[in-house]
């Protein structure tokens, strides 16, 4: 700490004399006043504002040199166009200042930052070389703006990792890191966070840093870069900076919070209090939206899986007037947002529609396969809907088996649900050569295309009678079919148990019985007489005529053969196949699997 208050001392000493024929006197008292100020308010911070009117001249002076030989190549510097201009200074025997190698390589970054072929060639020139030993040997001398923007530059130029001069400035800018405003640690983290991957030590301290110093954010623009950029690599940042949008809510425009909402959604956080204030604040503000906004705000939420009704109706309403000038991936983009959402606009989804039907001869083939998909997952169907299924089948049809077999059975799916399903698709899924695939897979993905194939199969045997083949065969689906079922809840393994104990023989009854509709069964019992379940079931509804409660009441013999099973609805005969019943239909509402039927022979 000595050694640098010395040096600082020094470094002033020196300046105020180079100053001192250009400065006033009374600006010597200034630079006196100055450099006192400077060793009692902030000794080691050499880029702190001091207050006063020589503060700002003091900073520009130690980055621009008062001799005319320096300020002109400075000049010369800005004004280069091409990497030989720079390089030519170096040989020209000019007098170079500790920060004029540092601004070299800034401008070589920027000049071949769009001819990356250029690069490598550059790397192997000598002179290029000696300018890195120069900035190597000058690097303690660079102020901290410069140093910041140095090391972007290197990052830029793709060094490679192990060369020394780029890892002399990394660890030039680990030693002032906590010297450095947050303003240039919020720089490298937006500029320099994807190329720290080689120096994880840097990048750890620079996170850390961020994080510690996080209440020093004052404007909505870092917060949003920093939550883009870094968040996803510090979860404790992440939060912090969360905070601090919460805070800064209120001031930011409708380009902030489209980033923050596309932030979140990217990284697929689903923060609940920022997603409710940046909706207030896109209802009750009238910010002036784009479509690009609209559709990147849509898909936001669609993709948090956000709902807010009335920035869903706004969303609806303004992006309705944008629809002629859309495209069709914007067009199938927003159809597949409001699908997620589960929100359907009829006037928007209509103009959606016609927008295809009318720009027929630019739409693709995925971009329709999404919209049919969005127009399925809402039960959707235009108007119009001759001419839209007309033309999906022109342009789907002849394709259809040259798409990948996954979208196939998308598009078949669709179409069931949408009931314009033809026989030569649904023989085109069902053939045993592409539904083999996913039988039997693992994967969350091939289940849920192994659903929507038991769906189709369904769908040809149901609603297609002159449809001959080929089917999903049992022996394939049936097991499937039961794992995909899910487990039995607590009171299905109840009420299961007790069937057991009651039917005495595992022959007597089924559970988890799949259907050739691909319908599964929770409980499937033949016919039992009422005398042999000892007095348990009551025949008759609605009157005690018939009712054989728990007292040991014999039904008559045409009962018995008939093994009506009806539940008594009086309170003194309301026994454990009536409660069962209840228990049973309570547990399907809260199940999110098939519902579970238990049948009666």
């Amino acid at each position: 700490m000595a050694a640098r208050l010395v040096k600082r001392c020094a470094c002033l000493l020196r300046e105020a004399t180079l100053l001192a024929p250009v400065v006033a006197p009374v600006g010597r008292l200034r630079l006196a006043s100055v450099a006192h100020r400077t060793l009692t308010f902030s000794a080691t911070c050499p880029s702190s504002h001091f207050p006063g009117p020589l503060s700002g001249l003091v900073e520009k002076e130690q980055l621009s040199a008062p001799c005319p030989e320096h300020q002109e190549v400075e000049r010369l510097i800005e004004k280069a166009t091409r990497p030989e201009e720079l390089l030519e200074l170096l040989s020209d025997g000019r007098c170079l200042q500790e920060s004029h190698a540092a601004l070299m390589l800034i401008q070589l970054s920027r000049l071949l930052s769009d001819k990356p072929e250029d690069r490598a060639s550059l790397v192997q020139d000598a002179r290029f070389q000696q300018l890195l030993h120069l900035v190597d040997s000058q690097i303690s001398a660079v102020w901290h703006g410069t140093l910041v923007k140095l090391l972007r530059s290197l990052y830029a130029l793709a060094l490679p990792a192990a060369c020394r001069e780029l890892r002399s400035v990394e660890q030039e800018v680990r030693w002032r890191l906590r010297r450095l405003k947050y303003r240039h640690l919020a720089f490298l983290a937006e500029s320099s966070a994807t190329h720290m991957r080689e120096s994880p030590e840097l990048l750890a301290e620079l996170l850390l840093h961020l994080e510690r110093r996080w209440t020093e954010i004052n404007d909505g623009r870092t917060v949003v870069a920093l939550m883009a950029k870094t968040g996803h690599l510090s979860e404790p940042l992440m939060n912090r900076l969360e905070d601090k949008c919460l805070e800064l809510v209120e001031r930011f425009g409708p380009d902030e919070l489209r980033k923050v909402l596309v932030t979140l959604a990217a990284q697929n956080r689903r923060s609940v209090p920022l997603l409710r204030a940046v909706s207030y604040h896109l209802v009750q503000k009238p910010f002036p939206l784009t479509k690009g906004m609209l559709l990147d705000l849509a898909y936001s939420y669609g993709k948090l899986g956000f709902h807010q009704t009335q920035v869903l109706q706004r969303l609806a309403a303004d992006l309705l007037p944008h629809v002629p000038s859309l495209t069709s991936g914007e067009v199938a983009r927003g159809a597949k947002s409001f699908a997620l959402l589960k929100w359907l606009s009829p006037p928007l989804f209509e103009a959606l529609a016609q927008h295809v039907v009318d720009r027929a001869h630019t739409v693709t083939v995925p971009h329709l396969c999404n919209v049919l998909l969005a127009f399925a997952h809402l039960n959707f169907r235009p108007e119009r809907e001759d001419k839209f299924f007309s033309l999906v089948n022109e342009k789907l049809g002849p394709k259809l088996r040259s798409l990948h077999p996954a979208l196939q059975v998308d598009v078949v799916w669709a179409l069931c649900v949408l009931q314009q399903v033809q026989g030569e698709a649904l023989r085109a899924v069902l053939c045993p050569e592409l539904h083999a695939r996913f039988l039997g897979s693992e994967s969350p993905k091939d289940q849920s295309t192994f659903q929507k194939l038991l769906h189709i199969s369904a769908t040809a045997q149901l609603e297609h009678p002159e449809y001959t083949g080929p089917l999903l065969p049992a022996s394939d689906w049936a097991p499937g079919l039961l794992a995909c079922d899910g487990k039995a809840t607590l009171l299905q393994k109840e009420l299961r148990d007790t069937l057991r104990g009651l039917l005495g023989s595992p022959s007597r009854g089924s559970f988890a019985v799949a259907t050739q509709y691909v319908w599964v069964l929770g409980e499937a019992l033949p016919a039992i007489p009422c005398w042999w379940a000892r007095g348990s079931f009551c025949p008759g509804q609605g009157t005690n005529k018939g009712c054989h409660s728990l007292r040991g009441q014999t039904p008559t013999t045409d009962e018995a053969k008939q093994g009506v099973r009806q539940p008594c609805p009086t309170a003194e005969g309301r026994h454990w196949g009536h409660e069962a019943g209840q228990a049973s239909r309570t547990s399907l509402q809260k199940s999110n699997h098939a519902p579970s039927k238990m049948l009666w022979h």
